[in-house]
């Protein structure tokens, strides 16, 4: 009883806490702006077709309660650090931006005839302040919100999904803020989690936490799109391309599908490639570009580690149909003449994302079983895309798995051998774990 006392004080100090910092920023910032001779306005031209829609001020006024609400959703300690951590991280910087760069919004709302509406939007007139604007808090907020809405259960998860989404979009039909507020807000939301991330240390949470990257890139580009768009040319929005790219990459690393591109024949179907095709263009210029270990290293006798081979590259291998290949590349085809000549096996692995423990294992055992039971003739090929961290990972795993050597000297063999190695520390962390 004591205990719920005490988590339920601690529930209310740290939103007293957040909703004091928060007032003091934005009702400082606003004092401030209303005292200047002049604060602009930023508005895309397109922005004048915007519908105002009178009953959208409900969501909208919803923001407040979610506020309070969100403190006392959260179900351990930790949870609720990170979130007061967010919610101070976002009135703060977002209070910055204020005082720095004050915007006002311009467009004039339209009367309304229904009773509730006009008292909410009287009421708004009276707290909220017409200089706030860049980046919108609802915005930035709002995506705060749903990281702890999001662990709701059964249909109250898709009432909040949706009940936030409405409230985003409110900030615009309700004649509150700008394009230019909504998009920053975002920007703004989504650096909090980057930097306040959820269980740091947690592991099988760093797929999820990269996503973060790839949402933030995307909101980044939409920004860039709709600059280009606005003062330079109608060509801008070719960057909504990239832009939802990265949206469903970063989809993917939140749910760590390893099969979002490529099937596990090490074949990317071709309106994947159309689709995918600035992310696949990229990886491909690492490829070409960056990569060192053209040739595979020979760890052991007969146990290889490289990057993705090009056909000659393939060819000076003399690999044959007694060469089993381990493909753990995730963005890029493999090579057809690797799979018409050799036994191969698609097992790809997200960029330094996380792994599967008994995924791993499986692989590891299978791959030592195979080394064992080689054919005259046969070896095994391990490669990633550049060649330098998931297939050293898993090399050090099969080598410490057949030599029986302790963790420590797989690595250090590794090291020696392969001059061009990446050992992530989140991957020198796992392997202290992993027990095969």
């Amino acid at each position: 009883m004591d205990e719920t006392r005490i988590a339920i004080g601690i529930r209310i100090k740290l939103a007293a806490l957040c909703a004091t910092v928060f007032s003091l920023f934005y009702n400082v910032n606003a004092w401030y702006a209303s005292t200047l001779d002049y604060v602009p306005s930023f508005i895309f031209s397109f922005e004048k077709y915007t519908p105002f829609i009178a009953w959208t001020v409900i969501p909208y006024m919803t923001s407040g309660i979610f506020f309070v609400i969100v403190f006392f959703l959260c179900k351990t300690r930790q949870e609720l650090q990170t979130l007061t951590k967010r919610v101070l991280f976002v009135s703060v910087v977002g209070g910055l931006f204020f005082l720095l760069f004050p915007l006002k919004f311009s467009f004039i709302k339209p009367e309304t005839s229904t009773i509730l509406f006009n008292f909410f939007f009287q009421f708004i007139e009276k707290v909220d302040s017409p200089f706030n604007e860049a980046p919108s808090l609802h915005i930035a907020f709002a995506f705060i919100f749903w990281s702890v809405f999001r662990n709701l259960k059964n249909a109250w998860r898709y009432v909040a999904a949706v009940w936030l989404m409405l409230l985003g979009l409110s900030t615009l039909t309700t004649y509150q803020h700008h394009l230019l507020d909504v998009v920053t807000g975002a920007i703004l939301g989504q650096l909090s989690f980057i930097v306040f991330p959820a269980q740091d240390n947690n592991f099988k949470l760093r797929s999820f936490h990269l996503a973060n990257y790839y949402f933030l890139g995307s909101w980044l580009v939409i920004l860039l799109s709709l600059v280009v768009f606005e003062f330079y040319h109608a060509s801008g929005l070719i960057l909504l391309w990239p832009t939802l790219v990265l949206f469903l990459v970063g989809y993917h690393y939140q749910k760590n599908s390893i099969y979002f591109l490529k099937n596990n024949q090490g074949t990317i179907p071709w309106y994947k490639k159309i689709v995918y095709f600035p992310y696949i263009g990229l990886y491909w210029l690492f490829w070409k570009f960056l990569r060192k270990n053209k040739k595979p290293i020979e760890l052991i006798p007969k146990l290889y580690v490289s990057s993705r081979l090009d056909y000659s590259e393939f060819q000076n291998f003399n690999g044959n149909q007694n060469t089993l290949v381990y493909d753990f590349s995730a963005e890029l085809e493999e090579n057809k003449a690797i799979k018409q000549n050799c036994l191969y096996n698609a097992v790809p692995l997200l960029d330094i994302g996380a792994f599967d423990i008994i995924e791993i294992k499986r692989i590891v055992l299978e791959i030592t079983t195979h080394y064992k039971e080689l054919p005259k003739g046969g070896k095994i090929l391990i490669h990633c895309t550049i060649g330098v961290s998931r297939s050293t990972f898993i090399g050090i795993l099969v080598v410490k798995n057949i030599l029986s050597l302790p963790l420590d000297e797989a690595v250090l063999k590794i090291k020696t051998t392969h001059k061009n190695a990446v050992i992530h520390s989140y991957v020198q962390d796992f392997l202290k774990t992993i027990n095969i």
